[in-house]
């Protein structure tokens, strides 16, 4: 497989070196809008044949698609904020080729109503585009990081294996992760961080979705591994719009993070005094996006991963039934920031986000995944990912909830 890798920074990088090691990667072309950090990458892989350097400005279709075509790509990895999301999705689909990313394209709120109805909804831009998908004969594969991904893909491997009836799909993202010293440090990027957690969370209820407001309904939700209770919250999220298109009789799905009283506080006050916005104010006639403002003066993520402590845990509890019983069960990933740093060399986020689409690459290289047109992670059998990761030693594990013991929010 010939990748066009569109993105180096925190997840990128990570995709690149775990993509390094395996045998179907051809070809990856490191491309960025910062050269220098696309050239210290390939200084560090160590191949430049196999790994060649290109400066993109991921707002242009044309010039992805050039790429794309010049370096006969077979598949466009999209690894950057999902405000780039459609001209990088429409730029594969000029080439003629594949496309893969981790996030959907962007919603816009409901004018008048935008704490009860959604207005244009996560992925509805690209969903819009199946049928030209279908047509040509290639795949564009949504949300196939960590959450949305693996999530998905564990409600997959529910519903095919362990439940007669899924009723519930509720992804939890928490943990006890943190980077001490810091008053204010995303471990993922703030820009996607402001987008995902101040727009309406969005909620599907058995035939549609609504939407609440941001932060809602906290729940402390019994994290595994030791780590107990911890609170979560309502943000929007990918699988709340993929789950309920794949898995069928589903009658609810939420997403809630856990965040901490402290950072939805600094949240609020960015939202407060306009520093959330995306379109451009005039300072001493210089034109600015506040969002860049915030995204310029907080630590990069990419350079927080041996000040970051603790436990990422991200996992899918599903309720349902099996043999007509009552059945809940909570699947999930964990991963430790210092040993993920250790062994890795990669920072723990972007390195359990990005070993996802490494991993699809793989399923589709050896074409034990294949399809045509818009999909999700849940519209292929779950089976050979998890075996896939049982192969390389990436962790996963399920636990047993007691049925009604503790109820979602």
């Amino acid at each position: 497989m010939r990748v066009l890798l569109v993105g180096v920074g925190t997840v990128g990088e990570a995709i690149a070196r775990m993509a390094r090691d395996r045998d179907w990667c051809e070809a990856m072309v490191l491309a960025d809008y910062d050269l220098e950090r696309a050239t210290a990458l390939q200084a560090e892989l160590g191949d430049p044949e196999r790994f060649p350097v290109e400066r993109i400005d991921a707002r242009d279709s044309e010039a992805v698609a050039e790429l794309a075509q010049r370096h006969r790509s077979s598949l466009v990895m999209n690894a950057v904020d999902p405000r780039f999301v459609m001209p990088i999705f429409e730029g594969a689909r000029k080439a003629g080729v594949d496309y893969m990313d981790m996030a959907n394209s962007l919603s816009k709120p409901h004018p008048t109503e935008p704490y009860t109805k959604p207005g244009l909804k996560l992925a509805d831009e690209q969903l819009a585009k199946a049928g030209e998908w279908e047509a040509a004969g290639r795949l564009a594969l949504l949300g196939m990081g960590m959450d949305p991904g693996l999530t998905d893909v564990f409600a997959a491997h529910a519903a095919k294996h362990l439940f007669d009836e899924v009723d519930e799909v509720h992804v939890r993202d928490g943990g006890d992760l943190e980077i001490p010293g810091f008053a204010f440090a995303p471990v993922f990027s703030i820009w996607t961080t402001i987008e995902e957690c101040l727009n309406p969370p969005v909620i599907w209820d058995g035939d549609d979705w609504h939407t609440t407001e941001p932060f809602s309904a906290p729940e402390r939700f019994p994290f595994p591994e030791g780590i107990g209770p911890v609170e979560c919250v309502n943000v929007e999220h990918e699988e709340v719009l993929l789950v309920p298109r794949w898995i069928p009789g589903v009658k609810k799905v939420t997403f809630k993070y856990a965040l901490g009283s402290d950072f939805i506080e600094k949240l609020k006050f960015l939202h407060d005094i306009g520093l959330d916005r995306v379109e451009p104010v005039t300072v001493r006639g210089v034109e600015v996006s506040p969002r860049d403002v915030v995204a310029a003066v907080v630590p990069d993520p990419i350079t927080m991963g041996d000040k970051m402590v603790g436990r990422a845990i991200v996992g899918t509890w599903v309720i349902g039934r099996k043999d007509g019983k009552p059945r809940e069960v909570f699947l999930y990933q964990m991963a430790d920031a210092q040993e993920t740093l250790r062994t890795t060399g990669s920072q723990v986020v972007g390195w359990q986000t990005g070993f996802n689409p490494v991993l699809a690459m793989e399923l589709l290289a050896t074409g034990q995944w294949s399809g045509n047109g818009v999909l999700g992670p849940e519209a292929f059998d779950p089976d050979p990912y998890l075996a896939l990761m049982d192969r390389y030693g990436i962790h996963h594990a399920m636990v047993e909830m007691e049925p009604g013991a503790h109820r979602p929010t």
